[in-house]
């Protein structure tokens, strides 16, 4: 399941194309639940790229540099050994 949150975002819907009309300064939040494939693959020359997709086709791409990388890596690490969800 993927959830976007796209707080006052404006698009405009053109010739079949969609482009943002509003300021630049907006966030978003995307979310993907119940992830069913998960990639780790070299991307470029200098990044670490994490790709997620669901069972329904859904996917979610981060691309970390290698320095991120290990620290995700670490932290599951220490999630291995001191949370309860990995017993």
């Amino acid at each position: 399941m993927l959830t976007l949150d796209l707080d006052d975002f404006m698009f405009e819907l053109k010739d079949g194309a969609i482009k943002h009309v509003g300021p630049s300064n907006r966030t978003a939040t995307a979310k993907l639940y119940d992830v069913e494939g998960i990639d780790v693959r070299e991307f470029g020359d200098e990044r670490v790229k994490f790709a997620f997709e669901d069972d329904d086709g859904s996917q979610f791409e981060i691309a970390l540099t290698p320095e991120q990388a290990s620290e995700v890596a670490r932290g599951v690490e220490m999630l291995e050994s001191e949370s309860q969800i990995y017993e």
